[in-house]
C-alpha cells in the first residue's frame, strides 16, 4: 500500500504539520525532529504526492515546456537550458513536441492548462493569431524561448536576429562578394523574415542590388542546400557567396560546391546561422552565427520563475548578446 505523509507522523510520533515542514524544508523544525522524521521516511519509502501538495499550496511547481522536435540537437541544447535552472528551482518539467504544427501547439498548451502547470515555456517557429489568442487567455505565464512574437505582448528571450544577419552579409561583402545568395528555410517563419530583411539592407546599404533569383526558401533541410547551390550555380551570373539560414543548409551548399569541383573558401564563401555541432564536424568548418541555445533556454527558464512568483522583472523581452564563430568556409 502506498505510504502517507499519516503514517510517516505516526510512526515518527510527529503531526502531519511537522512532517509536511520537513518534507517542504521549512527550517522550524527542531534539528532532531527533523533528523527522526528523515530516517521514517527514509526507511518506509514516503513520497510526496505532488497532486496532494499542488491542491494545498495552488502550485504543482511543474513547468510545461513546448519545443519543435527534441531529437534535433538545437532544440535538445534548448531543453537542457531549461533544465538545469529548472532544476536550481526545484521545479518538474512536461516536456513535449509540436512538430512544428500549429494544431498541435494549441493542443498541447490546452493539456498543459489541464495538469495545472505553473508556468510554461514555448519555442515556435511562428507566433500565430491562433496561439496569441491562447497564450493571451493562459490562466499561467508564458514565456517564449527563441521565439519572436510579432503582437510583442508575450514575455521572450532571443537574440537580436536582423543584426546578427546583417553582420554575416557583411562579412561577404567586405570580403569583396557582389553576388551573394540567400538560401532559407520557410519565409512564414518569423526568424527567418528578420534575416531576409537584413540580407537585403545590407546589400543595399553597400550600393548593390537584390536579385531576387538569388533568394531561395525551401525545407531549411540538408538536400535544400545542395539543390540551392546547383539552381543559383546555373545563372548566367552565379553567386560567389552564400548565407544560409540554418547549418544544414550550409552544408548542402558547401557539398553542392564540392560535387561541381568547386572550393571553398577558394571559389565561394559560406556562412551560417545556427553554430550548430555540425559546424564544426563539415570540412572546411563552418562560419556560423552563434545561436546560444541552451542560454536562451536557460534565461527563459530564470524569466518564467520571476512570473510564477510575482517577483520584479526589469524587462520581459530579453536580448542576449551575439557573434559570429569564423571558421573556415570564409577567408579571413
Amino acid at each position: 500500500m502506498t505510504v502517507t505523509i499519516y503514517d510517516v507522523a505516526r510512526e515518527a510520533n510527529v503531526s502531519m504539520a511537522t512532517v509536511s515542514r520537513v518534507v517542504n524544508g521549512n527550517q522550524n523544525v527542531k534539528p532532531a525532529t527533523r533528523k527522526k522524521v528523515l530516517e521514517v521516511i527514509e526507511r518506509l519509502e514516503y513520497r510526496p504526492n505532488a497532486v496532494a501538495r499542488g491542491l494545498a499550496s495552488k502550485k504543482t511547481t511543474t513547468v510545461g515546456v513546448i519545443i519543435p522536435d527534441i531529437s534535433n540537437n538545437l532544440y535538445a541544447e534548448l531543453a537542457r537550458g531549461i533544465e538545469d535552472i529548472a532544476t536550481m528551482y526545484r521545479y518538474n518539467i512536461i516536456l513535449a513536441n509540436s512538430d512544428q504544427n500549429e494544431d498541435k501547439e494549441l493542443t498541447l498548451l490546452d493539456t498543459m492548462f489541464g495538469k495545472q502547470v505553473d508556468g510554461i515555456v514555448m519555442m515556435t517557429d511562428k507566433v500565430t493569431e491562433k496561439i496569441q489568442a491562447a497564450m493571451d487567455h493562459s490562466p499561467v505565464p508564458i514565456v517564449l524561448a527563441g521565439s519572436v512574437d510579432e503582437f510583442k505582448e508575450v514575455p521572450s528571450v532571443n537574440i537580436d536576429y536582423f543584426q546578427a544577419a546583417y553582420e554575416a552579409v557583411k562579412v561577404l561583402i567586405d570580403n569583396g562578394h557582389r553576388r551573394i545568395a540567400f538560401i532559407s528555410g520557410p519565409l512564414s517563419y518569423t526568424i527567418t523574415k528578420y534575416k531576409l530583411e537584413a540580407y537585403k539592407k545590407a546589400i543595399l546599404d553597400a550600393g548593390l542590388e537584390v536579385d531576387e533569383a538569388l533568394i531561395i526558401s525551401d525545407d531549411g533541410l540538408y538536400d535544400s542546400g545542395i539543390e540551392a547551390f546547383d539552381m543559383v550555380s546555373k545563372l548566367e551570373n552565379a553567386p560567389t557567396a552564400f548565407f544560409a539560414g540554418s547549418d544544414e543548409l550550409a552544408i548542402g551548399v558547401i557539398h553542392g560546391a564540392q560535387d561541381a569541383g568547386k572550393t571553398v573558401p577558394t571559389d565561394i564563401e559560406v556562412i551560417s546561422f545556427e553554430n550548430s555541432k555540425l559546424a564544426r564536424m563539415v570540412r572546411p568548418q563552418l562560419s556560423s552565427i552563434v545561436l546560444p541555445l541552451y542560454d536562451i533556454g536557460a534565461v527563459a527558464m530564470r524569466l518564467l520563475t520571476k512570473l510564477m512568483n510575482k517577483e520584479q522583472v526589469e524587462s520581459q523581452k530579453v536580448i542576449l548578446p551575439h557573434r559570429i564563430e569564423m571558421r573556415e568556409s570564409v577567408k579571413q
